[in-house]
């Protein structure tokens, strides 16, 4: 009995690969902006007229575009992610080695008439990666089993916008892909199904007014995208008892990319542009994400920009609450395991916690019709613990000296962020 407990305890910490989250993307698991000017003035956008970047941030701002544009690039992105567990009864701590990703990103605008803008933006919008394979044994690993978590989002989005006067609207069908693989060994052996993939379709509108030629107002909304990984999220939580064959705490496949909600301020003076985004994720009413008691983030997005004869300069501040919400111990042991087995796989491998973030970035004009811009964004180091008492108490096979009690142990997770963003932007 103790043998089977002990199984799928081990197991609770090495499919926290199972778990939808974390694309160290930094505002749950979307990245905080698209584009390099978005990127360097905070993930700002909802007001700002960035070019045809503006595609799946706010569709209506490609109303303010003249001629064609063409923008390609890409994100280098550097999470450091460690995670501290001593469940087991011995301490282990791994740093992660999926430490560097690359995220795409391209988009396209060009006017058709006075009133009328096409573009399409096909951007790399989240992902996660937490790589805890290569401890020598189980018993070294402790906590960290060898997990293993691959997710990737991409987003295409062609986009129409129309404009007159000092107003403008525009809408933007999406079609999302996604993937996603996990992987884990216990002392019964690996669990995995390799990859799987999905495609789901949803939509961006939005709006903006310019109440005078300096200050410009805007909404936009981007709808919910279902999607669903088939023998992903099941598999895994059925592998410690808590999936469809079990307490059914985790009971479906399917994996929700939120609805976002968005309002921005751009005022500009001179050479100055300064924006001020507000965005609500909707975690806590995405299928998924709710499951795993994510809660709705709201985030405030700072940028300013300087504008000179063939360059522009800008800085920027992107805060985010953690929306990861921390389940209570309680009275009942059943629930107690649950909670914790849940909050340790929200903190083991997908730790989307990080809060802070500093950017900044600039362009410079390389020909008449042609821009190499860049933006780095530095997330603040976090760190969370949760209480582990519960799984211990299953995972002990005597060395533990009996009844561990629900706050004996206990999981830390430290995670901060770099990212470096590069893009060559032409017009014509």
């Amino acid at each position: 009995m103790k043998n089977s407990k002990r199984l799928l305890a081990a197991s609770i910490a090495a499919a926290c690969s199972a778990l939808p989250v974390a694309a160290f993307a930094t505002n749950g698991d979307e990245l905080i902006g698209l584009g390099a000017q978005a990127r360097a003035l905070g993930g700002t956008g909802t007001a700002a007229f960035f070019g045809s970047e503006n595609a799946l941030t706010n569709p209506a701002l490609l109303g303010k575009s003249q001629g064609t544009e063409f923008a390609f690039g890409g994100t280098v992105f550097m999470p450091d992610v460690k995670a501290e567990s001593n469940f087991t009864g011995a301490q282990a701590s791994k740093t992660s080695d999926a430490d560097m990703s690359v995220i795409p990103e391209v988009s396209m605008s060009t006017r058709i008439n006075d009133n009328l803008t096409f573009g399409i933006g096909m951007y790399g919008t989240a992902g996660m990666g937490v790589d805890y394979r290569g401890e020598a044994t189980d018993a070294d690993a402790g906590g960290l089993i060898h997990g293993y978590t691959n997710l990737q989002l991409m987003k295409f989005a062609p986009t129409l916008a129309y404009n007159k006067d000092n107003f403008g609207f525009g809408i933007a069908p999406v079609i999302q892909y996604g993937a996603l693989d996990i992987n884990y060994v216990t002392p019964a052996g690996n669990t995995g199904n390799g990859v799987s993939t999905d495609l789901g379709t949803g939509y961006n509108i939005g709006m903006y007014y310019d109440v005078n030629s300096q200050l410009t107002v805007a909404l936009a909304y981007q709808s919910a995208i279902g999607m669903e990984y088939k023998d992903q999220l099941t598999v895994a939580a059925d592998g410690f008892g808590i999936g469809p064959n079990g307490m059914q705490t985790i009971n479906s496949d399917k994996l929700e990319q939120p609805a976002q909600i968005k309002a921005g301020v751009a005022y500009s003076m001179n050479e100055w542009m300064f924006t001020v985004d507000y965005k609500q994720i909707k975690w806590g009413s995405a299928d998924g994400y709710k499951d795993f008691n994510w809660e709705d983030q709201d985030i405030i997005a700072l940028g300013a920009k300087y504008t000179g004869n063939g360059y522009w300069v800008g800085v920027g501040f992107n805060s985010s609450d953690d929306p990861i919400k921390v389940l209570p111990n309680v009275a009942n042991p059943a629930t107690t395991y649950s909670n914790q087995a849940i909050n340790m796989f929200n903190n083991h491998l997908f730790p989307g916690i990080v809060e802070t973030h500093f950017t900044f970035g600039g362009g410079y004009a390389i020909g008449k019709n042609m821009m190499l811009e860049g933006a780095v964004v530095l997330a603040d180091e976090v760190s969370k613990s949760v209480q582990t008492g519960a799984i211990s108490d299953a995972f002990d096979d005597g060395t533990m000296n009996g009844s561990v009690p629900a706050t004996a142990t206990s999981h830390k997770t430290t995670h901060s962020q770099t990212s470096y963003t590069i893009s060559l932007r032409m017009n014509f």
